[in-house]
């Protein structure tokens, strides 16, 4: 019976790459089922043997929290540089995107409350 190790969808190139290479490593015998485009199935890796199942799981957890401290660190490091953080600093970088998109999200809020507020 086949066992479920990991979603692909949403998984960047880089993360999928790291993971198929820790699994070589680990001589993991797993097989990878793609995505596919409409986002019917999901995709991801698999493995048939439930011992292997374990193994690979406990792998992937490790190597998942470690991306995860790397990862906010890296983010961190990108947000005390000034490049990201909020609404402001995608005004600043984008005004007329960023002003369009509140309009758009204040008129499709004002539709979607107009049956429930009586006006007059």
């Amino acid at each position: 019976m086949p066992h479920h190790l990991m979603n692909l969808r949403h998984v960047p190139d880089d993360e999928a790459e790291e993971i198929r290479a820790l699994f070589e490593a680990h001589d993991v015998r797993f097989y990878e089922t793609p995505p596919s485009r409409w986002g019917i199935s999901m995709g991801g890796f698999w493995v048939h043997d439930t011992e292997e199942a374990e193994r690979a799981k406990a792998i992937l957890h490790e190597y998942q929290y470690q991306r995860t401290q790397t990862q906010r660190e890296a983010y961190e490091t990108w947000r005390l540089q000034g490049k990201g953080g909020g609404i402001w600093y995608m005004f600043r970088q984008k005004p007329v995107r960023t002003l369009a998109a509140c309009l758009a999200i204040i008129v499709i809020a004002g539709f979607s409350l107009l049956p429930f507020i009586r006006i007059g």
